[in-house]
C-alpha cells in the first residue's frame, strides 16, 4: 500500500529536508528532471543499466545491482518511465516514499487495467476486450468490428507493439508478429477510432492534493512517433472542462503525487481516453521555455513537498522532436525564438534524440519558423 503522504511530508518535508531524489531511469527525461531540480537546490541520483545514458551528464548513475546503494543515497525516489520494475519501486515506495506511486505502475504497465479503470471512473474509452489466442482475434473481428488494433499490454511504446488489422487476411501477420508476446501476458484488441485529431493533458498534483493543469495541446505522430507538438491546441475551449475532469479523476483515484499525462482522441463525440502516462511526457517537453513553471520543475516540486508553480502559457509555442539525426545546429539556432535540447544521444534511426521548442518574439511568424525549422530538419 502506498505510504501516507500526509506522515511523508511531515517526517522527511518540513524545512524543504529533500537534498536527493532518485530517479528510476536514467533517459533524457531523468536528464531533464535533474535540469530543473538543480535551481531548487536538489540533485538527482540514477538507477539505470545503461552505463552511458543521457542522465549520467548530471548525476551519479546507479546499476539495479546497486539498488540498495541507491536506495541509501536517496531522501525519496520517484521515476522518468513506467515500464520500471515494479519490485523496485515497491521497495523504495516501503524505504522512504515513491512518487508517484506503485499503484500507478502497477496499473499504466497493463493496458487491459488501464482500460479497465478508465471504465471504473467513467472515462470514456474506445471498445476492448482481451485477446489470448488467434481464434480471439477473430472473435474480436467480429465483435468490435474491422479496422481494429491489436496490442501487447505490457511494453511497446513510440508505434511498437502493435497492429492495424483492416481485413480478416490481416489476422496471421498480426498474430505472426504479436502472438508470442500471450506467453506472459494477453493481448488488447481495441476499435478503431475515427478521430478529428490526438490532444493531451499534463496535470501535476501535491503532497496536499493540489492539482494544477497545463493547456491541451495537439499532437502529431509520425510512424507512431510524437514528432511535434502544438500548444495550445486551437478551438479546444469546448473540451478542456472533460480533460481536466478526466485526468483529476485519476489522479485522485490513485492517490498521485507528480505529473500525470492522460492522452485523448477529438472526436465528433467529444474526448476518448487513450492512454495514461505516469511521467512527465514529451508532449510537454514545449512547457522548459513556454510555461511559467516546466513539468519538470513542477514534477520536482511535488516530490520535494514543495508548492506548485504556474502552469501558464507564456506564449504559444511548438516543439518538435529530432529523430534519427542532429540537424545543423548553426542553422537552427540562427531562427529567432528556437531553443534546442541535445540528448547526448547517438544518432539511430526511429530514436528520439533531441527536441526543439519553437517561440518567436512575433507570435505571428510562429509557423513560418516552424516550417523552416522542419525544412532543415529533413534536409539532407
Amino acid at each position: 500500500m502506498p505510504i501516507s503522504t500526509a506522515n511523508f511530508y511531515t517526517v522527511n518535508h518540513a524545512k524543504h529536508s529533500v537534498k536527493t531524489i532518485g530517479i528510476l531511469g536514467g533517459g533524457q527525461l531523468g536528464l531533464m528532471l535533474a535540469q530543473s531540480a538543480l535551481p531548487l537546490g536538489i540533485r538527482c541520483v540514477f538507477l539505470e543499466d545503461v552505463p552511458n545514458c543521457p542522465a549520467r551528464l548530471l548525476g551519479k548513475v546507479y546499476s539495479t545491482e546497486q539498488l540498495d546503494d541507491f536506495a541509501d543515497a536517496c531522501d525519496v525516489f520517484s521515476l522518468e518511465f513506467e515500464n520500471t520494475p515494479l519490485s523496485s519501486a515497491k521497495f523504495l515506495e516501503e524505504k522512504t516514499g515513491l512518487f508517484p506511486p506503485s499503484q500507478a505502475l502497477f496499473i499504466t504497465q497493463d493496458r487491459l487495467k488501464e482500460k479497465h479503470l478508465f471504465k471504473t471512473l467513467n472515462i470514456k474509452t474506445v471498445p476492448f476486450v482481451a485477446v489470448s489466442t488467434k481464434h480471439d482475434v477473430k472473435n474480436a473481428c467480429d465483435t468490435l468490428g474491422l479496422p481494429l488494433v491489436l496490442k501487447t499490454t505490457r511494453g511497446g511504446y513510440d508505434g511498437k507493439g502493435q497492429f492495424v488489422i483492416k481485413t480478416v487476411q490481416d489476422i496471421d501477420t498480426a498474430w505472426t508478429q504479436l502472438g508470442d508476446a500471450t506467453t506472459t501476458a494477453p493481448l488488447i484488441a481495441e476499435q478503431f477510432v475515427n478521430f478529428d485529431r490526438e490532444v493531451s493533458i499534463i496535470a501535476v498534483r501535491s503532497q496536499f492534493g493540489e492539482i494544477r493543469y497545463y493547456p491541451l495541446v495537439e499532437n502529431e505522430h509520425r510512424n507512431g512517433i510524437l514528432a511535434k507538438t502544438t500548444a495550445p491546441a486551437s478551438n479546444v475551449e469546448q473540451l478542456a472542462d472533460q480533460a481536466q475532469d478526466n485526468i483529476k479523476k485519476l489522479l485522485e483515484h490513485l492517490n498521485y503525487v507528480g505529473v500525470l499525462t492522460l492522452e485523448l482522441f477529438v472526436t465528433s463525440d467529444g474526448l476518448i481516453a487513450n492512454e495514461i502516462a505516469p511521467r512527465v511526457h514529451n508532449s510537454g517537453h514545449w512547457s522548459i521555455e513556454g510555461a511559467v513553471c516546466s513539468q519538470f520543475e513542477n514534477h520536482m516540486r511535488a516530490v520535494a513537498g514543495l508548492p506548485l508553480g504556474d502552469t501558464r502559457i507564456v506564449k504559444p509555442s511548438v516543439m518538435l522532436n529530432v529523430i534519427g539525426k542532429y540537424p545543423n545546429l548553426t542553422q537552427i539556432l540562427a531562427l529567432d525564438g528556437v531553443h534546442y535540447h541535445g540528448y547526448d544521444k547517438q544518432e539511430n534511426a526511429g530514436r528520439k534524440i533531441a527536441h526543439i521548442t519553437i517561440m518567436p518574439t512575433d507570435t505571428d511568424k510562429l509557423n513560418e519558423t516552424v516550417a523552416k525549422v522542419e525544412a532543415l530538419l529533413n534536409s539532407d
